[in-house]
């Protein structure tokens, strides 16, 4: 438990399992916070920590601001809990890739970020409900997905366990068949992958949605219709442009895919499993951040 005083409460939700455990982060915030008159309280997730959980150690909070510790994957779990509300959302980029983080321009340094967290701006930002789902930065089905849960099965992170699960993926992984409708169009087509992007780019930097704005009450599909090993590695380690005539992109408040066979998705930086239908619908201002 922190100090008292007249500014804003902070609760800071801590995922200690993000990233690569260089940084003790909550030791990290009681240091920030010392010598400064700030009301604060950490609470760290355990494996498997629900969301109705979640919600009850928030609403006890009473926090004027909660601060997700961690990737995208705990920013997302957050939201959750504070969907429709106003209460705004900090950023402590603490996962492997925070690419939440860096769309939103949140300083990687611990903190330069908790400055941010204490004197920064609330926004209004929109979400994607996919399959359900909260979708705060990036969704696909296909190929990324199995890079995803193919990177989740290995020992290794960081870009040689990427490039082992990339490899993987590109002998084992076969186009899909599937059936887009956007507004009143369909599209039938083979793809390597398609991407429902809220936000521009992945946590690498590189832009898969350059069009992307997240205020605009729109969101991008993008159809990925060739693969190669240079553009797999693209998405991860450069900011290099994508080969235009294998990309496709439309922007729309909702979106149906059906494929004809089960196929790999994620959310997030999440694997959900394999689906063969897939809607999304576009959420405005459902979340208040920090910038």
């Amino acid at each position: 438990m922190g100090k008292r005083s007249e500014s804003p409460k902070l609760l800071f939700i801590v995922n200690p399992g993000s990233g690569n455990n260089e940084i003790d982060f909550a030791e990290a915030i009681r240091t920030y916070f010392e010598s400064k008159n700030t009301d604060f309280e950490i609470y760290e997730l355990f494996k498997g920590c629900s969301l109705a959980k979640l919600r009850s150690v928030i609403i006890q909070a009473k926090a004027d601001r909660v601060v997700a510790v961690g990737g995208d994957g705990t920013l997302k779990l957050v939201a959750e809990c504070l969907e429709g509300t106003d209460t705004p959302i900090g950023i402590i980029p603490a996962g492997s890739a925070n690419g939440m983080a860096k769309e939103l321009g949140i300083p990687l340094e611990v903190d330069a970020a908790l400055e941010l967290v204490v004197n920064g701006q609330p926004k209004k930002i929109h979400a994607v409900k996919v399959n359900g789902e909260l979708c705060i930065h990036l969704a696909d089905i296909g190929f990324n997905a199995y890079i995803v849960k193919k990177f989740d099965d290995l020992p290794q992170r960081g870009m040689w366990g990427y490039t082992k699960a990339a490899w993987k993926a590109l002998w084992n992984h076969s186009k899909m068949d599937v059936e887009i409708k956007i507004k009143d169009k369909t599209i039938r087509t083979q793809a390597a992958m398609v991407v429902i992007a809220n936000a521009t780019m992945y946590g690498t930097g590189v832009k898969i949605n350059p069009d992307g704005n997240l205020t605009d009450d729109l969101f991008e599909v993008i159809l990925v219709k060739e693969y190669s090993v240079m553009e797999i590695l693209k998405i991860r380690f450069t900011d290099l442009p994508f080969n235009p005539e294998k990309i496709e992109t439309f922007s729309t408040r909702d979106l149906k895919i059906k494929t004809k066979r089960k196929v790999h998705f994620q959310v997030d930086g999440e694997y959900m499993g394999k689906v063969n239908r897939v809607e999304a619908s576009i959420l405005p201002a459902a979340i208040t951040v920090i910038i």
